[in-house]
């Protein structure tokens, strides 16, 4: 570890000046693969490829279907509504995600309710959730956040006495597992998203996962404006919209699925030697993996920060003083529940439906951890920064030891 060295936000030498890896990676068969789409003369509905993809995702994800769909928010929706969600039911989730997993509950007219979360693994505390079920809650969608499976176990044992489903919500979870079985298989449905960031992408795209036939028979019919899937082309059962995935998605899709295993391997690799190197320097602690963790996707390496062993200086100031050290960090989410879109949707749909509305207060009561986390303690790393040799892994430890033993 680096010690007694003047920081490069103070005019010293930088711990690291090459770049890390970049994202996406591609080459020759994603080129391959959008000439395949283009000179089969079928860009949407009837594409083999959207269809060889559905496949080969869900035998990826552990899954007996897949149904996909144009991104990971309109997954997030049409699973709702193939879930029964409708105006003025509750939806538990985490207020510690991006803002898509409780957008989308407001979209179907549902309501979020926020549930806490675990202070060492930043997942969906069940306990929380389990004191937040009324006779209007009909779902509760556990975030694999960063990547990490959630405690599946706990939700579930949470959800199924009380005739709840669970939609995994797996955008940042592609190949993770929960003791043997890879995540949004595991739930009634898992959603996906393919964004840029994401581990497996296609610039935008989604997918939901599952194992129950009517309940992706809904999901299906609601993703294809409403149509069931042995009716007539113009025959619409439910109302349902267009959110169907093109073949370029699928194409793209499909060939960055050929390094979806050995990336995965990587990221593991090198994410369990950075927890070893972090967790050595003072005010530093990684997140815990659950020994149920079978594979972890590591969509993003998140540790927590402890300002006391950084001479007390702010998180913003530690990340600026890494970003000079050559490694890039960020604080990562806000509370949902203080968001005013949020807010105004909720109170919205709220009065609309006579549903009660928790307050941005009673909210931060019921969150105390989320809260702790979101104003002080996270601390992310993109996948990229995973995905190069070892040595990477020893720089950005080096560069927090760094700026560790310069302010304490």
């Amino acid at each position: 570890m680096a010690s007694g060295q003047r920081l490069a936000i103070d005019g010293g030498a930088p711990v690291r000046t090459a770049p890390f890896p970049a994202w996406p990676v591609y080459g020759e068969a994603e080129e391959q693969a959008l000439l395949g789409a283009l000179r089969s003369n079928k860009w949407g509905i009837g594409s083999e490829l959207i269809a060889e993809f559905e496949e080969k995702f869900a035998a990826l994800q552990d899954a007996k279907q897949c149904i996909s769909v144009f991104n990971g928010t309109v997954a997030i929706e049409v699973a709702l509504r193939a879930a029964g969600v409708s105006y003025g039911d509750e939806v538990i989730v985490t207020p510690y995600t991006f803002v898509a997993t409780a957008s989308a509950v407001l979209m179907v007219g549902g309501i979020p309710v926020f549930a806490d979360i675990d202070p060492d693994t930043y997942q969906l505390d069940a306990q929380s959730a389990k004191g937040l079920i009324t006779e209007r809650t009909k779902v509760i969608i556990p975030v694999h956040i960063g990547g990490g499976p959630a405690d599946l176990d706990a939700v579930l044992d949470v959800a199924r006495p009380a005739g709840l489903k669970v939609i995994e919500d797996s955008a940042q979870a592609h190949l993770a597992a929960w003791k043997g079985t890879r995540v949004g298989a595991i739930g009634d449905l898992g959603t996906f998203s393919f964004q840029s960031s994401k581990n497996l992408t296609a610039g935008e795209g989604g997918a939901i996962v599952g194992n129950d036939d009517a309940l992706m028979d809904r999901v299906w019919s609601f993703r294809n404006v409403g149509r069931v899937r042995e009716g007539a082309w113009y025959q619409h059962e439910v109302l349902g919209g267009n959110a169907r995935m093109g073949a370029w998605q699928a194409a793209v899709l499909l060939a960055q699925m050929t390094r979806a295993e050995e990336q995965l391997a990587r990221r593991e690799a090198n994410g369990t030697l950075l927890t070893d190197l972090l967790g050595r320097i003072p005010g530093i602690r990684p997140l815990k993996r659950d020994a149920r963790v079978t594979h972890h996707a590591y969509h993003l390496y998140i540790f927590r920060y402890d300002a006391a062993a950084f001479g007390g200086r702010p998180r913003e100031d530690f990340f600026k003083a890494l970003a000079a050290e050559g490694v890039a960090c960020s604080a990562g989410y806000n509370p949902l529940y203080r968001m005013n879109a949020i807010i105004d949707a909720s109170e919205t749909i709220g009065r609309m439906t006579g549903t009660p509305i928790a307050s941005v207060e009673t909210n931060a009561e019921r969150c105390p951890v989320a809260e702790r986390v979101c104003a002080e303690e996270s601390c992310w790393l993109s996948q990229n920064l995973l995905l190069g040799p070892e040595q990477d892994m020893h720089d950005i430890a080096n560069a927090v030891a760094k700026i560790q033993k310069a302010w304490s």
